[in-house]
């Protein structure tokens, strides 16, 4: 009797097991969301400096393309410019969407339409002014003496012209695609997940022509820089062509083929990460989409700048001039 007094004592004097247990889970809850917290901080540190960098990088290119009159009369300068301007702009967009999510920040549908709208135009940009140079390197090569004639600053801006234009059309679809769902039958308009592409394909059709619309861009810009390419591998055969600058084409050619590469594997980055999404757990898969997400989205977007700066001999010592402009003033300091 002594003894069961004891133990009735002993129970009475400590919460019930299930409250301990609670007390426990809710511990452990805070600390995993304290420490999912901590990691999303130092993650979003981690790649909002590295798009400060490339940002950097791509403004001082754009600088140095505006610096001097030759670069403002050569269509291949011209042309990189404009692809280095919807790049950057794609950088910074892809960052605000990236903070937005990692803060779980969600946005109304509005708002969310610009954003993704701004970054469709920029990225079909990116692509097809890749084609239109590649399209000058090889009349450069193939008809070196017909290239002033039919590569001028008022063809070259009748191009950019064109490529604005078939970007802008297929941001117009995906309005009218838009317009087509019927948002009445949403509670509303706030987002109940976070902004994405993804988010804004609603409805069967409208996902069915961006993945139309994605492989009939790049098939059509794989053939236009593959044919450049054909092109100055058969006219450097020729006695009457120039091999270095053929070599040198050909090496350009290649560059913009893995650019062109990098643009589809950014397109593909959505259907990867949701086929992740099934097979790891939700740690696992943010830590892939880090990665995934430095080295597909935001690495490409530098690779024009770190490809003609150090390339070309024109542009490498007026960029490195102004990349080394502030050291040069901290010495004379």
């Amino acid at each position: 009797i002594f003894h069961l007094r004891s133990t009735v004592l002993l129970l009475h004097s400590f919460p019930p097991f299930s409250a301990m247990s609670y007390a426990i889970q809710t511990n452990l809850t805070v600390d995993q969301q304290y420490q999912g917290l901590l990691e999303r901080a130092m993650i979003s540190t981690v790649t909002t400096l590295s798009c400060c960098v490339f940002l950097c990088i791509n403004g001082t290119m754009l600088f140095t393309l505006r610096s001097k009159l030759v670069f403002c009369e050569t269509s291949r300068y011209i042309l990189l410019c404009n692809l280095l301007f919807a790049d950057t702009v794609q950088l910074v967009q892809s960052q605000v969407l990236y903070l937005l999510a990692a803060y779980h920040i969600k946005l109304t549908y509005l708002v969310c339409g610009v954003l993704i709208m701004l970054a469709t135009l920029t990225n079909v940009i990116s692509p097809l002014t890749l084609v239109v140079m590649s399209l000058e390197r090889y009349v450069a090569v193939c008809y070196p003496l017909r290239h002033a004639t039919i590569i001028t600053i008022r063809n070259t801006g009748l191009a950019i012209c064109v490529v604005w234009t078939f970007s802008s059309l297929n941001v117009l679809v995906r309005i009218v695609l838009l317009l087509f769902f019927l948002f009445e039958n949403l509670q509303s308009l706030q987002m109940n997940d976070f902004c994405s592409n993804l988010a804004l394909l609603l409805g069967s059709l409208s996902d069915l022509y961006d993945k139309a619309y994605t492989c009939f861009l790049f098939i059509s810009a794989t053939v236009a820089i593959t044919s450049s390419y054909i092109g100055v591998l058969v006219a450097a055969r020729s006695a009457s062509t120039d091999k270095a600058s053929a070599r040198k084409t050909r090496s350009t050619l290649l560059l913009h083929l893995v650019q062109l590469g990098l643009s589809l594997s950014s397109a593909l980055f959505n259907p990867i990460l949701i086929s992740l999404s099934r097979i790891v757990t939700r740690i696992v898969f943010m830590r892939i989409y880090n990665v995934f997400y430095v080295c597909v989205i935001m690495f490409p977007r530098c690779l024009s700048s770190l490809i003609y700066g150090l390339r070309d001999q024109t542009i490498r010592p007026v960029l490195m001039y102004h990349m080394c402009c502030g050291l040069k003033l901290l010495r004379r300091s």
